[in-house]
């Protein structure tokens, strides 16, 4: 017969656990379900003056797998104060398209049981897990009332998503009535999910990966056709930056300095594609001509950091795809020439030489124009000579071979 305090013990484990508490002997580890890399926002990209005080942001974001079980990470990584959250919930989105809720789907999202929580500057926060079930592509809604929001945000300004803001604490409000728009995601950097034997692909790049050209609320980059094909089975987290470079910053930190945040602390991570360095060849002679000195270090520049990306990824049982630069002759924010053209040949030789990658994923040869190969297919040219359009996206999908993500 048990002894009443060991009783006692036994029946508060036997009882129901609340709707938004998480079992605590779950045996699947946390693995990314969906992620947007953070970057300071600055200018436009910020939200307004209006939007900064007692107000309810709500976003809505698309995970690639199924789960039951599921916490949401917040970013305040590039914020110059602490970052103070009132009040949060989770809901399934009616559409994509529009802020409103699926019906009595909305669950409060807690950190350590509470409903406020203080994220200190250069930090991201985990909420406590909820219980909810939700399966691939379905559209989340997440809700987040700030009392005041300070000038310098954390974000992502290429979410290709909208997203909505009212007035007040208004995180339950089903219809969300009224709100004004705004295509960019703030503090907000990942969902999670507890699964079992399944992991996350990591792809990092620059606008290619985030989407540009590709349609607002469409999920319709590349990695949302990957994603498909893959049926929920790995997660595809998208950690592209529009501007990216693999070497300098520009729009966002330089690909090496957000290495350990955007890859190897993304949960339950097994395989990284690398799409990136058209813009370090870029901007080296946006403004001017650079001597052939400058030309050949840019070039082992980059083909060095890949090789650091590799072996870091590999020390993590990671495995990495290098994909071949597309084309940009024609662009006229770049006009590129020759020894541009030079500089692309060399890095996509660099990537298709055994050993340096794992796997080669050769973007290039699906989306060069068979006629002129130094330029992008006009078939799927989204009209800038740099960045595909749905079509060429797509295309770019389903370049990836799924053997490679088995």
């Amino acid at each position: 017969m048990l002894r009443p305090a060991v009783l006692t013990a036994a029946l508060a484990l036997a009882a129901p656990l609340p709707a938004t508490a998480a079992p605590a002997a779950a045996q699947c580890p946390w693995t990314a379900a969906w992620g947007s890399s953070q970057m300071p926002l600055n200018g436009d990209d910020r939200l307004p003056e209006a939007a900064r005080r007692d107000v309810t942001l709500r976003q809505i974001v698309r995970p690639s797998t199924a789960g039951s079980e599921l916490r949401i990470r917040l970013s305040n990584a590039f914020g110059e104060a602490p970052l103070v959250i009132e009040n949060a919930t989770l809901a399934r989105a009616a559409s994509p398209q529009h802020p409103d809720l699926t019906a009595g789907s909305s669950v409060p999202l807690r950190f350590d049981g509470k409903d406020r929580v203080v994220i200190p500057t250069g930090a991201d926060w985990l909420s406590d897990p909820v219980r909810m079930a939700v399966s691939a592509f379905d559209d989340l809604a997440v809700s987040l009332h700030f009392a005041a929001l300070p000038v310098q945000q954390t974000g992502h300004p290429g979410s290709r998503a909208t997203s909505y803001w009212l007035n007040g604490d208004r995180t339950n409000d089903n219809p969300f009535a009224g709100a004004t728009t705004t295509d960019h995601w703030y503090m907000l950097s990942g969902i999670e999910m507890r699964r079992c034997g399944a992991g996350a692909v990591v792809t990092l790049g620059d606008s290619i990966t985030d989407g540009r050209g590709s349609t607002t609320n469409g999920n319709d980059r590349w990695t949302d056709v990957l994603a498909r094909r893959l049926s929920g089975k790995r997660a595809v987290v998208n950690q592209g930056i529009g501007g990216n470079r693999v070497l300098l910053d520009g729009t966002g930190p330089n690909a090496m300095a957000r290495f350990d945040r955007d890859v190897l602390s993304v949960p339950g991570v097994t395989h990284l594609i690398v799409l990136e360095g058209i813009n370090d060849i870029g901007m080296l002679t946006r403004d001017a001509p650079a001597a052939p000195e400058a030309h050949a270090a840019l070039v082992a520049g980059v083909t060095a950091a890949y090789r650091q990306i590799v072996e870091r990824a590999h020390a993590r049982g990671i495995k990495v795809y290098g994909g071949t630069l597309l084309p940009f002759m024609g662009m006229e924010y770049y006009h590129p020439a020759a020894a541009s053209e030079a500089d692309r040949q060399a890095i996509n030789a660099w990537i298709r030489t055994p050993g340096h990658f794992d796997a080669v994923i050769d973007f290039d040869a699906v989306m060069r124009d068979p006629a002129r190969p130094d330029h992008l297919n006009p078939a799927y040219d989204g009209g800038d000579a740099i960045h595909p359009n749905p079509a060429g996206y797509k295309a770019m999908g389903e370049a990836v071979s799924l053997h490679l993500l088995k």
